[in-house]
């Protein structure tokens, strides 16, 4: 499995890339004004994003806000399977615990997901730290 990277700041345009199917680990560690949560989920399921995992600050709003998105884009009617973003939130787990259900555990129905971004909501990038802290949270015992 892939395991990218993307760190961000608040009102920070997201880098560009090509669509394709993956599952998306939001690590939201500073406060977000709603209309860039907006944008951003916009971004991630464009991009491809079939499965967000969030953690951290307002994951639940992060979660929210990629289900409306989604339902949204369809106008509201019936979604595709094969285009159906799977969401969860991760508010009284550790980040290790929600990082293991990424690895573990966070797979589409109907498509195969190869790749996993970290999407890292953060005031400083924290690329190796975080890779480091995904690596081992895989070989935790039952997400514990």
């Amino acid at each position: 499995m892939q395991i990218n990277y993307v760190h961000l700041r608040p009102d920070e345009a997201p880098p560009a890339m090509v669509a394709r199917p993956y599952r998306a680990v939001m690590i939201a560690k500073l406060d977000t004004s709603q209309s860039w949560r907006n944008d951003m989920a916009s971004w991630l399921v464009q991009s491809g994003c079939l499965y967000f995992i969030a953690w951290g600050t307002d994951c639940e709003a992060w979660h929210d806000t990629v289900d409306w998105t989604v339902l949204e884009g369809f106008n509201f009617g019936d979604i595709p399977d094969d285009k159906f973003v799977m969401t969860t939130w991760h508010d009284k787990e550790p980040l290790a615990e929600a990082l293991w259900f990424a690895g573990h555990s966070a797979s589409h129905p109907d498509v195969v997901l190869h790749e996993t971004v970290i999407v890292h909501v953060a005031p400083e990038e924290q690329r190796v730290a975080t890779l480091q802290c995904y690596n081992e949270s895989q070989g935790l015992a039952d997400g514990s």
